[in-house]
């Protein structure tokens, strides 16, 4: 598919979601695709529910080994969208304070750089447990508010209600009645650390300089940045139990007792 076709298709781009196939967001991209690889292995064979499906691109990497997946989101454009572009999943358009599943249906709740946009995250993760069945897991990923918003108690992204840390998600889980089977951290690996040396050390911050100081959808981008952006792989970013505090994104398996 060409760029300009992935364009046509792709979702608009409000800040609230990443997507596929746009060199100027393919940072964002990886690095969600990067937790989804992660993760991958505890969806084989099982039936998924993806709470906060956006564009769709993680449910369908899911599908690929998972038995079922179904994907949810509440605007119906984006669920409209899922189902054209990805026929191997099944989607609805549903409210995460309600999920739409009966108790103890699904293996696997996947919940990908969403908690943080809820306002109840305490009753969506009730949600979780009420559908998982027993040993079933819940799969969370969510910007570290100890690097992501680190001088704020407000989150800056303006569609985030409230971030976590690594230990207030710990207790969040343990509150809502999960056993934590691993919390880990998504970090820069060497690869990546090397390219940001040509942009001031941090790739993150070039890429805000350039949007910050431009109107939306008129930023124009160093050519040596936007080649480097686009070059990002998932493999560019590793997740390890070091350095929490430290990390990018929270990555955490909870199994419902």
């Amino acid at each position: 598919m060409t760029n300009a076709a992935t364009r046509a298709e792709a979702l608009h781009l409000t800040g609230e979601r990443t997507a596929p196939g746009i060199p100027e967001e393919n940072y964002w991209f990886r690095r969600h695709e990067a937790a989804y690889l992660t993760l991958l292995p505890h969806c084989i064979g099982a039936t998924v529910l993806e709470a906060g499906c956006g564009e769709g691109y993680g449910a369908g990497l899911l599908a690929r080994q998972a038995h079922r997946v179904l994907a949810l989101d509440y605007d119906l454009p984006t669920t409209e969208h899922v189902s054209r572009r990805y026929p191997e999943v099944a989607v609805s358009r549903a409210n995460l304070a309600f999920l739409p599943v009966r108790d103890g249906a699904v293996d696997v709740v996947a919940n990908f750089q969403v908690i943080e946009h809820l306002w109840d995250q305490d009753g969506f993760l009730a949600e979780c447990h009420r559908v998982l069945r027993p040993g079933g897991k819940l799969l969370v990923t969510t910007p570290n508010r100890l690097t992501f918003t680190p001088d704020s108690d407000v989150p800056l992204n303006p569609f985030h209600t409230r971030e976590l840390a690594p230990s207030e998600l710990d207790e969040l889980l343990l509150v809502a009645g999960f056993a934590v089977e691993s919390l880990h951290g998504l970090h820069h690996a060497e690869s990546l650390r090397t390219v940001e040396g040509r942009h001031g050390g941090s790739i993150i911050e070039a890429q805000l300089a350039v949007v910050m100081g431009s109107l939306p959808g008129q930023a124009t981008w160093p050519e040596e940045l936007l080649a480097d952006v686009a070059a990002i792989r998932a493999d560019d970013f590793t997740v390890h139990d070091r350095d929490l505090d430290a990390s990018l994104d929270l990555v955490a398996v909870a199994v419902r007792p």
